[in-house]
């Protein structure tokens, strides 16, 4: 069974919202409430991956201080423009 795009959004949504640090949930929180309903079924897939990373590791990628996979790059990239906004 294909889950419906809207239930899909609204875990993705909640998934950012409740990481293992709070310096992530609030900078996905911010980004998934932007951009979240904009993005394409592949984009979505990408983001969907890239929750299931560490904490830790994602909270590196995004303030810069780490490089983050080129599989994420372009979303990591602007998870952090969101941030910086």
């Amino acid at each position: 069974m294909t889950e419906a795009a809207d239930t899909r959004l609204k875990r993705l949504k909640m998934r950012s919202m409740r990481r293992g640090i709070k310096e992530m949930d609030l900078i996905l929180t911010a980004y998934a409430e932007r951009y979240l309903a904009m993005m394409s079924a592949a984009t979505l897939d990408d983001y969907e991956a890239l929750l299931n990373e560490n904490d830790h590791d994602l909270y590196q990628w995004v303030t810069g201080q780490v490089t983050a996979p080129d599989r994420y790059r372009r979303l990591i990239d602007d998870i952090s423009r969101t941030f910086q906004n």
